[in-house]
């Protein structure tokens, strides 16, 4: 069996800043990402457990995003902002 080795070559968007009147969207795509990912998870078969059970398919994720604590909001909001950084760098333009 050959072992490939993987190294992400994500594109730079360190120098991208997102103007503020983004922010609400930021939101609504988290939300959304967290959406998308529940969806996904109970149609695996998944439930809400109080505790991450991968035999049990339990998360305690599994609840509105409203309910999440802001350390899972904020991994939500760092792939939102992530893929708008990405959509400004590679020269579209988020209008309204």
């Amino acid at each position: 069996m050959t072992t490939k080795t993987y190294t992400p070559q994500p594109i730079d968007t360190t120098g991208v800043e997102l103007p503020e009147e983004l922010n609400a969207l930021v939101e609504q795509m988290s939300k959304n990402v967290h959406e998308v990912w529940s969806e996904t998870r109970i149609r695996q078969g998944w439930t809400y457990g109080p505790q991450r059970d991968d035999t049990l398919k339990t998360h305690p994720c599994l609840v509105p995003y409203e309910e999440l604590p802001e350390s899972e909001k904020e991994y939500d909001r760092a792939t939102s902002i992530g893929t708008l950084k990405l959509i400004l760098k590679l020269g579209f333009r988020i209008v309204n």
